[in-house]
Parts: C-alpha cells; sequence; structure tokens
C-alpha cells in the first residue's frame, strides 16, 4: 500500500475507538486507554518500514509516566522481524493476531439485498444491547459500547425485531477513511444473513459520505466472521499481532 494510505488507516483506526489520551513519538501514535479495546491502547507504527529498535524504551517510558501497561501492535512483515525478535527478548508475550482488511464500499454494500438495517447518528439502548447478550463479555462489550459512541459522526446500524435488538454494527470516518467496527448479532440469531445486512447498510453510508473504500479489522481465527468478509469482498491488506509487556 501506498505510505500515506498505510497511515491514515492507522490514524483513523486509533480515532474509530476514542482512546482516554494519546501522544505521538515520530512514526508512532501512542494511545493510553483503561478500557478493554486493545486498539485503544496500542502503540502502532504509522508506516511499513523497518522501526528504530531505540525506539521501543521510549514507548516503554511513555507509557509508564501515563500509568497504563505497555502494549503494541505490530505488522507481521518482514520488516519488523527485528523489533519483534526484540520485543520476544524483552519478555513481550504475542497475543491475538489480527488482520487489517480492505474492500470497495460498492462490493460491501451488495453482499446483502435484504432490508437495511435501521440507522442512527448515536447508539441507544437497544443498540448496545447486542453487545452484553449471551455469547459475549459483558466487561468488554460495555467497554466497546462506550469507545464506539464517544466517536463524532459515527453512525450506527440495528437490527430489531419484534421490538428486541439482534444484530449491530458502527461506521465511524476519518482520515479520508470509512471504518467498520462493532459488529456483533445475537447468538440465537446468527446464521439468517443479519450481520450481511448491517454490513451492506454501513456500506451504503459509506458510499453516501463520498469514500469509495472502507476496512475493517478482524482476528484471523474468527472464521464465521472472515468468511462474511470474504463474500462482501475484503482482502487482507496485512496482519498484525499484539504484543503485551510482562506487566500487562
Amino acid at each position: 500500500m501506498d505510505p500515506q494510505r498505510i497511515e491514515a488507516l492507522e490514524r483513523a483506526t486509533v480515532s474509530a475507538v476514542s482512546p482516554e489520551a494519546r501522544i505521538e513519538l515520530p512514526g508512532w501514535v501512542l494511545p493510553f486507554d483503561g478500557g478493554t479495546v486493545a486498539r485503544a491502547k496500542s502503540a502502532v507504527p504509522l508506516s511499513h518500514t523497518a522501526p528504530a529498535l531505540s525506539v521501543l524504551p521510549e514507548i516503554e517510558a511513555a507509557y509508564a509516566r501515563h500509568g497504563f501497561p505497555v502494549m503494541l501492535r505490530i505488522p507481521t512483515l518482514p520488516a519488523f522481524a527485528p523489533f519483534r525478535a526484540m520485543l520476544q527478548q524483552r519478555g513481550y508475550r504475542e497475543q491475538v493476531v489480527t488482520d487489517a482488511c480492505i474492500a470497495a464500499a460498492s462490493q460491501v454494500y451488495a453482499v446483502s439485498a435484504g432490508p437495511r438495517a435501521e440507522m442512527m447518528d448515536a447508539p441507544d439502548a437497544g443498540w448496545a444491547s447486542v453487545f452484553l447478550g449471551e455469547g459475549f463479555d459483558p466487561v468488554d462489550g460495555a467497554s466497546r459500547v462506550k469507545k464506539l459512541g464517544l466517536v463524532k459522526g459515527s453512525l450506527f446500524a440495528t437490527i430489531r425485531e419484534d421490538g428486541r435488538a439482534v444484530a449491530a454494527g458502527a461506521a465511524a470516518f476519518s482520515h479520508g477513511w470509512a471504518s467498520i467496527h462493532g459488529m456483533r448479532t445475537a447468538l440465537d440469531c446468527r446464521g439468517r444473513g443479519l450481520a450481511a445486512r448491517v454490513l451492506s447498510t454501513l456500506a451504503a453510508a459509506a458510499l453516501d459520505k463520498g469514500c469509495d473504500e472502507v476496512f475493517l479489522q478482524v482476528a484471523s481465527d474468527n472464521n464465521a466472521a472472515q468468511s462474511l468478509y470474504r463474500r462482501a469482498g475484503f482482502a487482507r491488506a496485512w496482519t498484525y499481532s499484539y504484543w503485551v509487556g510482562a506487566h500487562g
């Protein structure tokens, strides 16, 4: 990818999860947050060139000053192999492996011909309830609802059946990108195409705002979500993993 597009996507990723605070070091954004959303509290490089190894102590010092454990979000690209090796040597643990995926908004819109989801400018109690239902971690769900709900200009899609919210998702818009977040479907309503309808609705909103492309980030081992996103035209741009310090 073009370096400017990579930087814009990473900045949009951080903005979409509204960290409590953030600072920058040359070539890096360092968000700080006490919630459960890893992207809101993990340092991320803004380019895919090999980072200077000397930046890691600076990152560690910055997180210590802000009173948070160190977490980093590092691409699995060859250029980062020395940096990842240094993390291992310093006792960091590699955690969730995630794909950053990009698609044409028009393809995502075409993933479902079903009725559009209801669209809102702010999340309501029904939208939030999908994150707190059976099969979801309620603490993590509450944290994600809070983070996504703070982002100015985001849109929130909900499908309701008999007054009950059964599927939800959100779209954020910044740095020239539209991004998809918080895709959730109630456990007892899966396999019926509801997530595809939410995804299509959010893509329509992106097109309405003049965004030709959308991105999302999904765990590499989330097979059900990966299948849906492939059908919607998403292709992996790169893969990254989280690295947590010894006291994280």
